[in-house]
């Protein structure tokens, strides 16, 4: 079965940002390397690249016209996403429960992949 696990930063700090700059590189670098292991479990195919909430573009068309506004849609910033071939539900859980953002002041949603068409 696959899974999609959806990334929000929520208060991480975000690599670049003043708030990045100001954690230890130790800790940084511990950031990494906890990616670096996700991206070597077996099942998991990388998604989206990671993404910056604060350069985010929504666009939407109201009566006709284009709205542009330079945020995210969402309050909670979609940072990325990677798909995990898994046996169940609590696998997927098991390995949303590794990504940083899961412990460091964001979340990780897991979604089932649904074919449609």
């Amino acid at each position: 079965m696959q899974f999609v696990l959806l990334i929000y930063h929520g208060s991480t700090p975000l690599p670049g940002s003043a708030a990045w700059n100001a954690l230890p590189e130790a800790e940084q670098k511990s950031m990494y390397a906890e990616y670096a292991e996700l991206n070597k479990t077996k099942g998991v195919t990388a998604g989206l690249p990671t993404l910056a909430p604060h350069k985010a573009t929504t666009v939407r068309v109201r009566n006709g016209k284009v709205q542009v506004e330079n945020e995210p849609y969402q309050s909670e910033s979609l940072g990325g996403a990677f798909v995990f071939d898994a046996e169940d539900i609590e696998a997927a859980i098991k390995l949303a429960a590794k990504v940083p953002q899961a412990h460091l002041g964001g979340a990780v949603e897991v979604r089932p992949v649904e074919k449609y068409f």
